[in-house]
């Protein structure tokens, strides 16, 4: 065993670290030999001395050990994170290939085993998240990896503002890391424009995980009357009417969702074609039911997550199950619904199963066109469910 504190974990843990997952609770720890400080590296065995792999250890944290590492010769040096790095860029470069590699996720927390770590790239600015201590404490050596491996990045911007933070035992806190890239820059995704607000727009300032599902929404738009509901940034709406559809509502309870659509819809020439509503999709939905208006033949639901932990999954269905219910009934037969959820919590059996009742209850039949996740950029580790977050589905309404 190297020089590190040792963690003795229970045989759950045992058996969770064996099949891959890298999380430790902390009631899954027996005991800590050594002395060490909270975002440590730590060795982790079992209850018979069998070495599980090395961690990054955190009192404050209900995780309390998060694994980097099974294997007992790696050495946790600047080398070691710059092999990291590399992997994580040769790996977007394969799936994300040409223009896609300049807006794409470079790092995805714990499928590309950097816990807590959130790199998206919009152009020539990096913009990250750090959730965890041990990698807030190497994040130097990391964005350095990243600086000299893209020598066209001009700027790393940290949106560190999340509340998990202090749950952490880590403060928030927002600014450049590097250079300044006066945030706002324009990416160029599936041919569209957008500026994005990277300092003020939710999470990062832009949602790169939707990309292929916004061109498989274009690829059938043509022609339709197409209705996007909770548009944000109005990027499935965009896609759409690029897609040839006839005409495009993009609706959202943000009004500052909407003037943001709307700039992005006049930067593309494409604001002629699209009408912005600022309301509340519920409201709006039941409103268009009760006055037996059906002039949209497509409808788009991208909902935020209405989940965010276990205990409100029955909660969520019900959200679930309400719009995408009104949107069964206003599409004509043979009508397109496209729908996702960006929860982990849903599962796809709970999502699939709130459709079924749904189309059920509306009285119609769901002729699946595609089923997909989020894109590759976002991979999901099999051993670890939580990477697998997104569902998104198209169907033909009959």
């Amino acid at each position: 065993m190297r020089d590190f504190p040792v963690a003795k974990v229970t045989e759950k843990a045992e058996r969770s670290a064996k099949a891959g997952h890298p999380w430790v609770y902390s009631e899954e720890v027996i005991s800590v030999s050594g002395e060490y400080k909270n975002g440590d590296i730590v060795d982790v065995i079992s209850v018979k001395g069998k070495y599980l792999g090395s961690g990054f250890i955190n009192d404050n944290s209900k995780i309390r050990i998060r694994i980097i590492s099974r294997n007992a010769n790696d050495r946790f040096d600047t080398p070691f994170w710059e092999r990291r790095v590399k992997y994580a860029l040769n790996y977007r470069r394969t799936v994300m290939p040409g223009d896609d590699f300049r807006c794409c996720r470079l790092i995805f927390g714990e499928a590309d085993t950097f816990p807590g770590l959130t790199v998206d790239r919009f152009e020539n600015v990096l913009v990250t998240e750090v959730l965890c201590l041990g990698i807030e404490q190497r994040k130097s050596v990391i964005y350095n990896a990243l600086l000299s491996q893209l020598p066209e990045i001009t700027a790393v911007y940290e949106r560190n503002d999340s509340d998990i933070r202090l749950l952490e035992g880590m403060e928030k806190h927002c600014g450049f890391y590097y250079g300044d890239g006066g945030g706002t820059v324009t990416i160029k995704e599936n041919g569209i424009l957008y500026n994005v607000d990277y300092v003020n727009g939710q999470k990062t300032g832009f949602f790169l995980d939707q990309k292929y599902n916004r061109a498989a929404v274009a690829r059938i738009a043509s022609g339709k009357n197409v209705l996007d509901c909770f548009t944000h940034t109005g990027a499935f709406a965009l896609n759409a009417a690029k897609g040839g559809a006839a005409r495009v509502t993009a609706l959202d309870i943000s009004q500052k969702a909407v003037e943001d659509a709307k700039s992005n819809a006049k930067l593309n020439g494409l604001d002629d074609k699209i009408d912005f509503v600022c309301a509340d999709v519920f409201e709006y939905l039941t409103k268009m039911y009760n006055e037996n208006d059906r002039r949209y033949d497509f409808i788009i639901l991208d909902p935020p997550a209405f989940t965010k932990s276990r205990s409100t999954v029955k909660d969520a269905m019900r959200g679930y199950k309400e719009i995408n219910l009104k949107a069964m009934r206003l599409l004509p037969r043979g009508g397109y619904l496209a729908t996702c959820s960006c929860s982990h919590f849903m599962r796809d059996s709970l999502f699939c199963q709130m459709l079924h009742d749904a189309a059920s209850d509306a009285g119609v039949s769901l002729l699946q066109i595609e089923a997909r996740q989020q894109s590759p950029d976002h991979p999901i580790l099999w051993n670890v469910p939580e990477t697998d977050y997104l569902k998104f589905y198209i169907f033909e309404v009959i």
